[in-house]
């Protein structure tokens, strides 16, 4: 029987634009990872909330595999995740009615984020299949975060729902050894259920190119330095830390920082609803940098390769990243990272070899980080050759060859057992 996956991203659609409020490294992972399955022939359904009344029901521009199916539930406009729980049922009998119609049968259920997961349970009864989940990020670890701050911490709700589908997954695939260990550590889940497979990288997209050749596409005077943050503009990836970071490096080297700019990538800096953009703006002039800083909005994957390559580091300075599609990206376009010690970064991002780590929040020693690389371009070359080197490891054939494997071991057990 020919492998039909029925993949499940109910908030998140990955042929939605990057860069937005809630688009960014788990949307590229769905659209690559069944592109990969695609080209080997492997049938691939991603059912998805439709938020625009003007998407098709099936969206078949990923490629010959795989369809896109949107599915209606609840008002047909972009909502916050934490406000689709109540929608889910719909969502679900959504899914269920459209299988049926079309007489479809999957033998895995692949689910990601955790409103996916509660899906994914009903669905697996009705379907009588296993699901494999992927959190990409934990309510538990966001909260821990978001404690003394003014950050609300998240609904009780996602973290009840989160320590279920521990319970009811068949398997639960986690991005890095650390987040395995969060795995258990917060939600008590079964280590027998645990498989870790990274996140991959395309290298026929992102593959060292010349910084030349893409500064001259972006336009860029020859003397300038650049840096570069990639990401979703909010709160937790800490983009102000990199502005005070921007401060620090001026008063200690104002020569140096004369011919750098700082380039942000994400948000949409005409929307004035874009709150957080907005005071990363203000906050940029506050700090007198804004002539070292510019807002340029979300980019496409084939754009943020140009901006890679010409970038000297890419700076992530997350509270929290699960494992950071970005850094890995920046890596196979043989670019630096410099980065926050923690979580999927620190597991990514090999300090002093590939990059730096620092401390989350620490600007002064970011700034530190960023002068090196500023007064010594030799190193930013050698960590840049040895990213590239580390991310080919992370290809998304390497990947999906691992993610297959899950699949029959889950398949097998399950069977099995019924």
């Amino acid at each position: 029987m020919q492998l039909h996956i029925a993949m499940l991203s109910v908030h998140a659609s990955p042929i939605a634009e990057l860069g937005g409020t809630k688009t960014g490294g788990m949307n590229v992972y769905i659209r690559e990872f069944a592109q990969e399955l695609s080209d080997r022939g492997i049938s691939v359904d991603i059912y998805t909330r439709r938020w625009n009344s003007s998407d098709p029901e099936v969206d078949g521009r990923l490629g010959a595999n795989v369809r896109v199916i949107n599915i209606s539930a609840g008002p047909s406009i972009s909502v916050l995740p934490d406000q689709l729980f109540v929608h889910l049922p719909e969502f679900t009998a959504g899914v269920i009615q459209f299988a049926n119609r079309e007489n479809v049968t999957y033998q895995v259920i692949y689910s990601h984020y955790w409103l996916s997961g509660w899906v994914a349970e009903r669905l697996k009864s009705n379907w009588n299949i296993p699901f494999v989940q992927m959190f990409h990020t934990l309510g538990h670890m966001k909260n821990r975060i978001t404690v003394g701050t003014s950050t609300s911490p998240l609904p009780d709700q996602r973290t009840l729902t989160e320590t279920q589908i521990m319970r009811w997954a068949d398997c639960i695939v986690a991005a890095t050894p650390a987040e395995h260990a969060q795995l258990l550590w917060l939600y008590r889940a079964d280590r027998r259920k645990i498989e870790i497979v990274s996140p991959g990288v395309n290298p026929e997209r992102f593959h060292p190119i010349s910084a030349d050749v893409a500064r001259k596409a972006l336009a860029l005077p020859d003397d300038v330095q650049i840096l570069l943050f990639v990401g979703r503009i909010e709160p937790l990836k800490a983009v102000d830390s990199i502005l005070q970071a921007m401060q620090f490096a001026r008063r200690k080297n104002p020569n140096r920082l004369q011919h750098t700019r700082l380039i942000i990538v994400g948000g949409n800096p005409d929307n004035p609803s874009d709150s957080e953009l907005q005071h990363l703006q203000q906050y940029a002039q506050e700090l007198g940098i804004d002539d070292l800083t510019a807002f340029v909005g979300a980019k496409d994957q084939t754009e943020l390769r140009t901006y890679y390559a010409a970038a000297l580091a890419v700076i992530m300075p997350s509270e929290y990243e699960s494992f950071g599609m970005v850094a890995l990206e920046a890596m196979a376009s043989g670019t630096p990272v410099i980065a926050s010690h923690i979580g999927g970064l620190a597991y990514l991002v090999k300090n002093g070899e590939t990059g730096f780590l620092v401390p989350v929040r620490e600007p002064q020693q970011l700034a530190d980080r960023i002068l090196t690389l500023l007064e010594n371009p030799a190193i930013g070359k050698e960590m840049g050759v040895k990213a590239a080197t580390v991310a080919q490891n992370y290809s998304w054939s390497t990947i999906a060859d691992q993610l297959l494997d899950v699949f029959a071991s889950v398949q097998t057990k399950y069977h099995a057992g019924h």
